[in-house]
């Protein structure tokens, strides 16, 4: 290898064996005691199951069965907000989910990434809020460290790489502004 490549054999994951122990428990309970719920039936259950590895969950909140949660002691959930089918929350860092917020089927929300300016590629993260009365459309991208505004709307098969200001509909790759959201009626 040259003195200009990125040497991946140095790369150091740097988890502690106990996060490593505490993920496998975690993956395992989840695919046994909730995956084969049919999807948003016994939602007491699932968020007892999120609860008991450290996951912040109103009691309204609704987590559907197909759900993965990489890290539930980094999940917070405030009332009536909802993680649809197959939404995947990679939450190396925290991922906060407002009231009245709802996260369509198969978005990705990304917490993690790798700076590609270091040789030895180091695991970078940053949270994800998303704020109340917010909408990810379904198949949507959020990468670490962004912000979704109160009330905005991200369309479905967005990727949204910066904060998206309140109440707003955004859209694309990357997701730029459509219009202003207005409420009527």
């Amino acid at each position: 290898m040259d003195n200009d490549g990125i040497d991946l054999s140095q790369y150091n994951n740097a988890q502690s064996r106990k996060n490593q122990i505490t993920r496998f428990a975690w993956t395992i309970v989840w695919a046994i005691f909730a995956r084969p719920i049919p999807r948003s039936l016994l939602n007491g259950w699932k968020r007892f199951l999120l609860r008991s590895f450290g996951a912040k969950i109103h009691k309204t909140a609704t987590v559907y069965s197909s759900v993965r949660i990489y890290m539930p002691w980094n999940l917070e959930m405030h009332e009536y907000s909802c993680l649809a089918p197959e939404v995947d929350c990679y939450n190396v860092a925290k991922i906060i989910i407002g009231a009245h917020t709802t996260i369509s089927q198969k978005s990705y929300l990304c917490t993690a990434s790798h700076d590609i300016t270091n040789r030895l590629y180091p695991l970078i993260s940053a949270p994800i809020i998303i704020e109340d009365q917010a909408w990810i459309g379904a198949s949507a991208y959020i990468r670490l460290g962004v912000t979704i505004g109160q009330g905005s709307v991200v369309g479905a098969c967005s990727v949204v790489t910066k904060d998206v200001k309140p109440w707003i509909v955004v859209g694309g790759n990357p997701a730029k502004f459509i219009k202003k959201r207005i409420i009527k009626g």
